[in-house]
Order: C-alpha cells, then structure tokens, then sequence
C-alpha cells in the first residue's frame, strides 16, 4: 500500500492543548498503519507539531485520516499538510 505523512502544525495554543488532547490522537494513530509517528521540536526540545507517516489506499484517505486527527479539532494543530512519500532508507523488505 502507497505510504503518506502528514504534518501537523501546532496553533499558537497547541501546546497548551496537547496533554488534553493527547488520548485521542494516540487512539486515532492506533487505528492507522503508521510506520513512524512523533513530534516535530524546536530547538529547545518544545513540541511544534507531529510528523505522521502511514500508509492508505489513496490521496483522498490519507487527506481525510489526516483531517480526521483530533489534534486538528482541538486545536493544536492550526493546519495539517499531507503528502505522499516513499521509503528509501532503510530499504523497505
């Protein structure tokens, strides 16, 4: 299956939103078949956004999982972009 990612960029509140909204983004990556999934940090370790990267049947579904983040409809993320990737290295099996 093609792979994906999409990242999730704090709003200036998402710090602040993220241990509470937290549960719910872990429970929605759960259902994904992510192949790496963290958080995007500053310089002084502090959280900025995520960095999902998952594989879906198409464009369309990674757009809607993506949007579908409660990250997203909490409010720690202001915007989310997605696109499509591939594995170089490591070399996939």
């Amino acid at each position: 299956m093609p792979l994906y990612c999409y990242v999730g960029h704090d709003g200036a509140d998402g710090a602040a939103r993220r241990p509470e909204a937290r549960p719910r983004h872990v429970d929605h990556l759960a259902r994904l078949d992510v192949r790496f999934a963290g958080p995007l940090l500053d310089d002084e370790g502090r959280p900025r956004g995520s960095l999902i990267v998952f594989e879906a049947a198409g464009f369309d579904e990674a757009r809607r999982i993506a949007h579908a983040d409660p990250y997203l409809a909490l409010g720690v993320f202001d915007r989310v972009d997605v696109y499509a990737t591939q594995q170089v290295l490591p070399a996939p099996a």
